[in-house]
């Protein structure tokens, strides 16, 4: 595969949540949770929890290529949990969590997971564009800390990768016929935020990660930000990572 990516930090000098990692024929991009809730259970931040969630990840779709994604991301979260269980209470429903959204080509096709608001992109031959969100979190009766905490990971409620493993059954999965794909796109909400909040088409924002890269999907995100003087639940920056890609090979 041909992919580019680009993960850039919210302006403010805070530390990059989000995370990325590519290969020959897999790429992950992960989102975590900026934690809200005064005690968390976990002596390790955001950031730590994602960078070696995803270098698991992608340690697994290497060596495990058989594997159904389901399957990679459940046993990610058991070895994330591993390295934490003897410090951290990892029952506590505040723990440290990210997205999870990844695509890899197989067999002649192109399989994608999903789990929480990271969304993939998939541009089609027949000119389609499937976009595949679980957008469970923005169904939640009330934003406070404790429906959030108390619906998290929980029936009802919305999914993410954080210490329990059964939350990888509840990801979105699927694939395309590898000769069916035009392009594909890969993405947090720091960059889909382009056409949830500022009114972008899907189709528009693909055009420019084509004809501009990754930078130029930034570059729109942080002028709409600027421009954006209405009062919205939510960070007003984010950070943003996006990873745009062609399923032949290079050349």
């Amino acid at each position: 595969m041909r992919v580019g990516y680009l993960s850039v930090a919210a302006p403010g000098g805070q530390v990059n949540e989000d995370f990325v990692l590519a290969g020959e024929d897999f790429v992950v991009v992960l989102d975590g949770a900026t934690v809200s809730a005064p005690e968390t259970g976990c002596r390790h931040d955001v950031a730590w929890v994602t960078r070696r969630l995803g270098v698991r990840l992608g340690q697994l779709l290497v060596e495990e290529p058989r594997w159904t994604l389901t399957e990679v991301l459940r046993a990610a979260i058991e070895r994330l949990r591993a390295l934490h269980a003897d410090s951290c209470d990892l029952d506590h429903p505040d723990s440290p969590s990210a997205t999870v959204a990844l695509v890899r080509r197989r067999d002649e096709r192109l399989e994608h997971l999903v789990l929480a608001d990271s969304p993939v992109l998939v541009e089609l031959m027949d000119g389609r564009l499937e976009v595949v969100l679980d957008d469970r979190v923005e169904h939640l009766p009330a934003y406070d800390l404790a429906t959030v905490a108390r619906l998290r990971n929980a029936p009802g409620g919305f999914w993410v990768a954080s210490t329990r493993p059964e939350a990888a059954d509840q990801a979105l999965t699927g694939f395309h016929p590898l000769g069916e794909v035009v392009r594909f796109a890969v993405l947090t909400d720091g960059i889909s935020r382009l056409v949830e909040r500022y009114g972008w088409s899907w189709w528009q924002l693909l055009e420019v990660l084509d004809q501009q890269g990754p930078e130029g999907a930034v570059r729109a995100v942080r002028a709409a930000e600027l421009a954006d003087g209405s009062r919205r639940r939510g960070k007003r920056h984010d950070d943003a990572t996006v990873a745009f890609g062609r399923p032949g090979p290079v050349g």
